[in-house]
């Protein structure tokens, strides 16, 4: 939503483009009157960029893109693997105790691995059964979302038709208004410079003359 909402009424519709020479000199006129700081700084009710807040994790990301540096970490796919079978072999206590806790993180990941392709069978099977219609109803609803976003657009644009329509039809039904009244003010503003024309030679005739008359008194 626009801070301010306000529109030019312009007259496109019956005022002429503007040559290059007219251009050039109207934007002279613009930019002596801007601040040297206007190019550089925000006008005041724009409002300022809010700082952006990252989670540490982000900022870590964030940071490992910018340094280029490859992607390392992340989950560790390697405990849903199937383990291998450890040595069974045990000559002594020591060596016997050892093989028992590798077989029993091997079980453990055994298990591990075991659950998670259960887990991935069901929802395999459940996306096979339920799948397709799934992917069908989500693409109605975008439909309907697209159908509904078409719509609201096209209003718009016929409103904008409307809006430019209209004002269209006011400016030039008051085309003749404003000529008659730019012809009015021309002429007001030539007999105002032919009052003043005048009134400079009258004021000049009135000094030739007092000059005359005092160059007779002085004979």
């Amino acid at each position: 939503m626009p801070l301010i909402n306000e529109w030019h009424a312009s007259l496109p519709y019956i005022d002429g483009e503007p040559d290059a020479q007219a251009r050039a000199k109207a934007e002279n006129l613009i930019s002596t009157e801007l601040s040297p700081e206007s190019r550089s700084t925000l006008h005041p009710e724009i409002p300022a960029l809010s700082e952006p807040s990252f989670t540490p994790l982000v900022e870590q990301e964030l940071a490992r893109k910018e340094a280029g540096l490859p992607l390392t970490g992340g989950i560790d796919l390697s405990r849903y693997e199937a383990p291998e079978a450890p040595d069974g072999k045990a000559n002594s206590e020591e060596e016997a105790t050892k093989a028992l806790k590798q077989w029993r993180e091997a079980l453990v990941q055994a298990y591990t691995s075991s659950s998670h392709l259960s887990m991935r069978h069901a929802n395999l099977s459940l996306l096979e059964e339920n799948g397709k219609n799934a992917w069908l109803i989500g693409n109605s609803q975008l439909e309907d979302i697209l159908r509904n976003v078409e719509k609201e657009l096209a209003d718009t644009k016929q409103t904008v038709e409307n809006i430019h329509k209209e004002r269209k039809f006011a400016q030039e039904s008051r085309h003749g208004e404003l000529t008659s009244l730019e012809e009015t003010w021309k002429n007001g503003v030539g007999a105002t410079l032919d009052v003043e024309v005048a009134a400079e030679n009258l004021r000049l005739q009135i000094l030739e003359q007092r000059r005359q008359q005092a160059q007779q008194v002085a004979r």
